[in-house]
């Protein structure tokens, strides 16, 4: 099996994955092959044949019998790299497969031979349908995609500066969402220059993401790479969906798994991308079955594509604005003011974390102040002196994460320390670490800089002295606003914002909402028949992932017993 990648110098290098070949590109046996056959077509193919153009949508699946395959990656006026070399037994796909996304890659016959053909549709059934041949691909699939983002072997190229907020948003959005990409950091590399020239673009217009080769988008939203790159499936705004659910964190994706693998015709929208707070956490590591722990980002990325694998319809950077509920049909209003109907709703989107009240905040987020310690931001401020505010789980993994690189992490909470809000394993690592210090009654009262955050001043609220510090690395994660703006007053909320549910709920306020059946709400619904409320947005959740991912399977449950009310 030849598989390699193409590096800038246009020299080629052997890529060794992180697990074995015969994973990454097994061979199938002759009852595979039987098998598959059933569901799909023979196709013979002739020497140079094209089978997958880079950029085709719903690029079918194929199955080599004869002859051999080649995958290469087209790189413009330079020719093209060989990717990787398919023979009898050997097939084509990753997790595209599951999606209407553009292909990557392109495929053609390197030898005359036979192939067996199949559609996305068939594809799906085989991995759902024969549990054998579904580990397979499945694990092919993953491991493929999980290669193509370490090698940055995707049709996107990032060109922008560390330093620039724009820069680090528009590459989480695509690493969260699985996209691979290629990064060029204008302060290091050389040769950006010269790609910025070629497609008219000055300094002052970067960060600068280019699509496929042929369009650069200046500084583009999350809704335009979104489009540019055909990230979602085209939307039927004329179709009732049997469930939509509203936020893509943990408690969003377990509703998408549970609900498609049930039947259901589900469809979730996400704002941004897969994953929510829990998706930004370096490390989960209370979180059942994973003694060693997990990272955020592969818990949730390998929950959204179960979610796809079941048949859900997953929406990014198309999150709801509003809740549509005058009469007993239901729909989500969209940002580009398409509306979703849908028989029942789960409102699942979290909470964020709250901001300073300081007046010059926002000029330092994404500049110095982040919300997230994933691998980017700590690879920005490595070597680097950091503080970290907040006293729960996310701040301690991320304080144990960034004491990685980072000389010096300072942990500031207000209250007298972290005994009351914090895991007691993650309290013992950073008692236990002499580059974490914990600073009880401190809050920060003051942010310093130009374009970029320099300095920080913060106070101990018990004696009133305060210090500066040239630290131009923040992490705020202080408490947690609910995402409930969007309801526009459909169903109850407590005092703090939270969506209320099931016992939580008066009878006053039910009279009030008018509630128009004679049975109570479920457990997780809200003030409206068939709307439900899971994870952080609701009030009196129990703020672990495992709780998340809890509720979001019960809810389904409840959603097919409101459907038969």
């Amino acid at each position: 099996m030849h598989l390699c990648f193409t590096m800038t110098n246009s020299s080629q290098a052997s890529l060794v994955p992180q697990s074995p070949l015969d994973h990454v590109f097994p061979t199938l046996t002759n009852s595979h092959l039987e098998r598959m056959a059933r569901l799909g077509q023979k196709r013979v193919v002739r020497r140079d044949d094209v089978l997958v153009t880079e950029g085709q949508r719903q690029a079918p699946f194929f199955v080599v019998q004869t002859g051999e395959l080649r995958i290469v990656r087209p790189a413009g006026g330079s020719g093209e790299s060989p990717v990787a070399t398919l023979r009898p037994g050997q097939f084509t796909g990753e997790l595209n497969m599951f999606s209407n996304h553009r292909a990557l890659m392109q495929i053609r016959a390197s030898e005359d031979g036979e192939v067996i053909e199949l559609d996305h549709a068939h594809v799906q059934s085989l991995v759902q349908g024969d549990a054998e041949l579904g580990d397979i691909l499945m694990r092919a699939f993953i491991l493929r995609r999980v290669e193509l983002v370490a090698q940055g072997l995707g049709d996107v190229v990032v060109v922008g500066s560390e330093h620039c907020a724009a820069t680090l948003r528009m590459r989480d959005f695509l690493t969260r969402n699985g996209h691979p990409h290629a990064y060029i950091d204008l302060d290091r590399q050389a040769g950006a220059q010269e790609l910025l020239d070629r497609f008219s673009v000055t300094i002052d217009e970067v960060p600068v993401l280019i699509c496929r080769g042929q369009l650069a988008l200046r500084n583009p939203s999350n809704r335009q790479i979104t489009e540019c790159l055909g990230l979602n499936d085209p939307l039927d705004t004329a179709k009732v969906r049997d469930l939509v659910i509203v936020g893509a964190g943990p408690a969003g994706l377990a509703a998408a798994v549970y609900g498609a693998s049930e039947g259901l015709d589900v469809l979730v929208l996400e704002s941004s991308a897969p994953g929510g707070q829990a998706g930004a956490s370096s490390k989960i590591e209370n979180y059942l079955g994973f003694p060693m722990g997990v990272s955020g980002q592969e818990l949730t990325s390998l929950a959204y594509t179960q979610a796809q694998k079941f048949g859900a319809d997953v929406q990014v950077a198309s999150g709801g604005t509003r809740l549509v509920c005058a009469d007993r049909k239901y729909a989500v209003e969209m940002a580009s003011g398409e509306r979703v109907l849908a028989r029942a709703i789960i409102v699942a989107t979290g909470a964020e974390y709250r901001k300073l009240s300081l007046p010059n905040l926002s000029k330092f987020e994404g500049a110095g102040i982040y919300y997230a310690a994933t691998p980017m931001e700590a690879h920005v401020c490595a070597d680097r002196e950091v503080a970290i505010v907040g006293g729960g789980n996310s701040a301690g993994q991320a304080a144990v994460f960034l004491a990685q690189t980072c000389p010096r992490v300072h942990v500031l909470v207000r209250s007298q320390g972290l005994t009351l809000t914090m895991s007691r394993y993650l309290i013992r690592r950073i008692e236990d670490n002499p580059s974490i210090v914990v600073h009880p009654y401190t809050e920060i009262v003051a942010l310093e800089g130009n374009n970029e955050l320099e300095c920080v001043t913060w106070r101990d609220n018990q004696t009133g002295q305060t210090e500066v510090h040239r630290i131009g690395h923040i992490f705020l994660m202080t408490g947690a606003t609910p995402n409930t703006r969007w309801l526009d007053g459909c169903v109850r909320l407590d005092a703090n914002g939270f969506v209320k549910t099931g016992p939580s709920l008066t009878p006053e306020e039910l009279t009030s909402a008018a509630w128009p059946l004679a049975r109570p709400p479920y457990l997780l619904e809200t003030s409206r028949p068939r709307v439900f409320a899971v994870g952080d947005v609701r009030g009196g959740n129990v703020k672990r992932v495992a709780s998340a991912v809890g509720e979001g399977s019960i809810a389904v449950a409840l959603v097919h017993q409101a459907l038969k009310d």
